[in-house]
């Protein structure tokens, strides 16, 4: 069976930055639905279709089709009291950005002198990569993941 609208992929993928230093890679593979439900990057997804079972894809992503362009405005300077209890580098909170009103995941980058710098960017933000990957299965999606727009597992899913 070929990749196309509906179908469910299985996937073994590494992830590099443009240097070629491993930044992620799967060690079972990983599944979503393609067709458009925003399962994988869309350049990658374009890149699989019509691709079957074995196949090998490698597609450059630039930043704004992986996790976009880094936004200085979503970083930030709260005074350290601002924070419950002990704040540590690398913690994340869920937090309102105040330019989109949207919620965000803010990671803390840095703490000195009384203050904490939060980072609402992905950490990958602004880098080109690289995916890499290796077709592991590819089935018709059931009905239901079709309507639910994402890949079930094998005792099915609850809402």
């Amino acid at each position: 069976m070929n990749i196309g609208k509906s179908t469910v992929v299985s996937l073994i993928y590494e992830l590099f930055d443009l240097d070629g230093k491993l930044i992620e890679k799967t060690s079972e593979p990983i599944a979503y639905l393609h067709g458009g439900f925003q399962g994988i990057f869309e350049a990658v997804e374009k890149a699989l279709d019509g691709k079957a079972l074995g196949d090998s894809v490698d597609v450059k992503l630039e930043p704004e089709e992986a996790f976009g362009d880094y936004d200085e405005k979503l970083v930030h300077l709260e005074p350290k009291e601002k924070f419950p209890g002990t704040v540590e580098v690398g913690m994340e909170f869920e937090g309102q950005d105040e330019s989109s009103k949207s919620r965000t995941i803010f990671r803390v980058t840095d703490i000195a002198d009384g203050k904490v710098v939060v980072d609402g960017n992905h950490p990958l933000a602004g880098m080109g990569l690289m995916f890499k990957c290796k077709i592991h299965d590819v089935r018709a999606a059931t009905a239901e993941e079709v309507s639910h727009g994402h890949v079930h597992g094998p005792e099915g899913h609850q809402h």
